[in-house]
């Protein structure tokens, strides 16, 4: 009993020690992670071509506007909705200040000697999360009728990979952006008594349903990101004709 007793406080004094020794791991990885999807992003958008392949649509450039004055890529029309909802979302701030800046690096590790003095000045951007996600929700409900598109080809209803892979991500889209921290309040905040105020149940089953994808942001926020940039890459490859879209019915 004396060893088991001994043994376990030096254990956790050798597991901290283990993870502030590694505290470089997650920022870097993170880094990398959101680097090589902005590099992606970018080059996706500048192209301009092969976003569509059949009655697949890339998300990048979904819902497709093609305007004669406009003499940019189209998706440039598009992007600045989820680019700017995930550039102020409360998890990808901490995710990047962590990876990018160092500030801090990880919990139990001091951030570089600075004066934190809030976001101001140009990280006053960030306040607009909140408008961005409105947007983002019109999204949502676009990126699911182009799922639903998904299903009909030109010799009529059918499933094929694309298909698959285009409803897997209006899903995990869905999941990022209910999970939002700011319409968890915008649906339940404010109210100490829901049977106190007008649709006070409705807004109640509303605020669980946020909470249950809330309860993942962060893993619905990392899926979401691979799997829209794989949607791209995969219509893109079957528009080039690097790939043939496999049909299933």
């Amino acid at each position: 009993m004396s060893d088991t007793t001994t043994s376990y406080p030096a254990r956790l004094d050798f597991l901290e020690t283990q993870r502030q020794d590694n505290w470089w791991v997650a920022p870097l990885a993170t880094g990398v992670g959101l680097f090589a999807f902005i590099v992606y992003a970018t080059w996706g958008a500048f192209v301009g071509d092969h976003y569509q392949a059949g009655p697949y649509l890339s998300p990048f450039y979904s819902p497709l506007f093609l305007v004669d004055w406009w003499p940019l890529s189209p998706a440039f029309l598009i992007l600045w909705v989820p680019g700017g909802f995930r550039f102020t979302c409360y998890y990808y701030r901490k995710a990047y200040y962590r990876a990018f800046v160092l500030s801090p690096p990880a919990c139990s590790v001091g951030a570089r000697p600075q004066r934190y003095n809030g976001e101001r000045a140009i990280l006053l951007f960030q306040n607009l999360h909140r408008y961005f996600l409105y947007p983002a929700l019109a999204l949502v409900v676009i990126l699911w009728i182009d799922a639903i598109e998904a299903f009909f080809f030109s010799d009529g209803f059918g499933i094929g990979v694309g298909t698959i892979v285009l409803v897997i991500n209006a899903y995990c889209l869905m999941s990022f952006t209910f999970g939002c921290n700011s319409l968890r309040h915008l649906v339940g905040g404010n109210v100490d008594c829901y049977s106190c105020v007008k649709f006070g149940q409705q807004r109640f089953k509303a605020w669980k349903v946020v909470t249950f994808f809330n309860k993942n942001h962060m893993r619905w926020a990392w899926i979401s990101l691979f799997w829209v940039g794989f949607t791209d890459l995969y219509i893109r490859l079957v528009s080039m004709g690097v790939i043939t879209d496999l049909r299933i019915i």
